[in-house]
């Protein structure tokens, strides 16, 4: 049986890159947060949410606005990854829907 791997967190520096880039482009901001909390480096942000969706990670509503690029579901996302640095954690402790 093997230890599960500890999830990884996005340092300050990340955070603070996230939001500093995300106003010019909220998708490369959160692909690159995304890249770094699935470690998935090479992902692109559809594969990212895919990874998220296949784990439980996003609702099926989430899951929708942000294929469809809703901006008040991706500024969410930014949200809280500002806030819990870490990959949402589910439907139950998702910010949002």
């Amino acid at each position: 049986m093997t230890a599960a791997k500890p999830q990884r967190r996005l340092s300050k520096r990340d955070v603070e890159t996230l939001l500093g880039t995300y106003d010019h482009d909220p998708l490369a901001a959160l692909e690159r947060a995304l890249r770094l909390l699935s470690d998935r480096p090479d992902a692109h942000f559809d594969e990212l949410l895919q990874h998220l969706a296949d784990r439980g990670r996003l609702t099926p509503t989430r899951m929708a606005g942000l294929v469809r690029r809703e901006v008040d579901v991706l500024d969410a996302l930014a949200a809280e990854l500002n806030e819990t640095r870490t990959l949402p954690s589910g439907p139950d402790a998702s910010l949002i829907g």
